[in-house]
């Protein structure tokens, strides 16, 4: 393995050397097993005489810290004494903490916040979680076979820096794929491949944004979006949304872009109808104003036909489409894509390039041969069935256990459904929801979506990519207890009793 050691400034050069490879070895940067360098080697690269690194190790051979094997090397001692006596782990002492610092970051990043550390694993037995796909649906050992094929195949030349548009296969896959199944006006030079579609986003944004500028979204809407365009120094400012998609009248004057998820709202669920498409499109081209069309999970679809995209319909080129194999496929693929109007991609190419340059292309590679073969229509049909099964179910146990207290917004696609408390009713579902989690039930209040002051009205937002069909019901049940203890009524009947 190889140390870094340093012999500046004066002193015993063996003690040097000794006490920097203990300080490695009990910080944990060098761990039980790993092997130290030949002493010729090391006393080489230092130019000092091998008795002089003979020495450091024979010291730590003395201490317990290292252990020599003749004629294969001197390597970390499994159990060093600093283990002992601290209780540490592998590496025989805790890890030495980093300087605090007095750098600080910009204002607004005080205000947004981290992902929660162990909240993506957090497991509920009943978790209606949002955004999160099941992963057991996925053909995994298809994607393995296909994966390992690319990389079976690759060459010398394939560890190059590549295009930052992506690579070929799969932005002409995408074009294909998305130009049947979403209706979208695409050629393969019109995609660019991201890093999911938050990156996408990000590059927009980047582009688009000067600081100051005005975005507007929807309200209640995807806080991600909202937190990344706020964290470019954009003002945000939401928009109402009703039955019929964003309140395109209520949007402010001075917005340079729109952020929008037309066909599955989020998070109520309900799509854009075709007038408020038309008039969203009007409005753009008539302030000179952009519009993001986030195609969140849409591909998921019980009923109906689907909507043409705001992108199929805009003859202005002020639509950048922004679509993700996060749900479809898997999260952790990180794979996404925009399309986007050509007077914006030698912009968007190069802001790309600057970020990342490009992502995995073996795996983007192997995605481009899931959908040709085939895999990612028939896995969606697959996954499609069972969503729509468990979006039927939780449907028809909130009309049955909960009329009066919840009333379902109407949806027909994607991963999650929302529902109103019905008119009369008077639970704090923020309540409803801390108790629903003490009995094992997973759920979001719908004011987790709203940024803009009050009032709001009050709603929980269910998820049914992460719960099995069979554990839905008593889910429900368990929700349908909290929502009713969270009432006035429960709780003034518990403080008399």
């Amino acid at each position: 393995m190889e140390v870094h050691v340093t012999l500046t400034g004066r002193g015993d050069l063996a003690a040097r050397i000794y006490r920097q490879l203990l300080e490695a070895i009990l910080d944990g940067r060098l761990r039980a097993g790993d092997r130290l360098p030949p002493t010729r080697e090391l006393a080489e690269r230092l130019q000092v005489s091998r008795n002089t690194v003979a020495a450091a190790y024979d010291r730590l051979t003395a201490e317990g810290f290292v252990t020599g094997r003749v004629g294969v090397g001197t390597f970390v001692s499994l159990s060093p004494p600093a283990a002992r006596r601290t209780g540490g782990g592998t590496s025989g002492a805790p890890a030495r903490e980093a300087p605090p610092g007095d750098i600080a970051p910009r204002p607004v990043w005080r205000t947004i916040p981290v992902w929660p550390r162990g909240a993506a694993g957090e497991a509920l037995p009943y978790d209606f979680k949002l955004g999160v796909p099941d992963a057991t649906l996925f053909p995994l050992e298809s994607w393995r076979r296909l994966v390992a094929r690319r990389l079976r195949a690759a060459t010398l030349a394939d560890g190059r820096y590549a295009d930052p548009a992506g690579h070929p296969g799969l932005r002409a896959a995408i074009a294909r794929h998305f130009g049947v199944s979403r209706s979208v006006r695409a050629g393969a030079d019109d995609v660019i491949v991201t890093q999911g579609a938050q990156q996408a986003l990000d590059l927009v944004g980047r582009v688009l944004i000067e600081p100051g500028d005005l975005v507007a979204v929807e309200e209640p809407g995807y806080p991600p979006a909202r937190l990344l365009f706020r964290s470019l120094g954009a003002r945000v400012a939401g928009v109402p949304v009703d039955a019929e998609g964003i309140d395109v009248a209520a949007i402010p004057p001075g917005v340079r872009l729109v952020y929008v998820t037309p066909s599955h709202q989020f998070p109520l669920g309900t799509p854009m109808s075709a007038a408020r498409r038309a008039a969203l499109l009007e409005w753009a081209q008539r302030h000179g104003a952009a519009v993001i069309e986030d195609d969140y999970d849409s591909e998921f679809r019980f009923s109906d036909r689907p909507l043409e995209p705001l992108q199929s319909l805009d003859r202005g080129g002020r639509v950048i489409y922004v679509g993700s194999f996060s749900k479809s496929t898997l999260p952790m693929l990180r794979l996404g894509f925009l399309v986007a109007p050509a007077s914006l991609r030698p912009a968007l190419l190069a802001a790309k390039r600057l970020a990342d340059w490009h992502g995995q292309y073996h795996e983007q590679a192997a995605m481009a041969d899931f959908i040709d073969e085939g895999l990612l229509a028939r896995h969606i049909r697959k996954a499609t069935r069972v969503y729509a099964a468990r979006h039927r179910r939780i449907l028809a146990v909130l009309r049955r256990d909960l009329a009066g207290l919840l009333d379902p917004v109407p949806s027909a696609a994607g991963l999650h459904l929302c529902a109103h408390l019905a008119p009369g009713a008077a639970a704090d579902l923020g309540e409803a929801v801390a108790r629903a989690r003490q009995l094992g039930v997973g759920v979001e209040s719908l004011s987790a979506f709203h940024a803009e002051p009050g009032p709001h009205r009050p709603g929980l937002v269910l998820g049914y990519g992460a719960i099995p069909l069979e554990r839905i019901d008593e889910g429900l049940r368990r929700l349908a207890a909290a929502v009713r203890a969270a009432t006035p009524e429960t709780a003034a009947e518990a403080a008399a009793g």
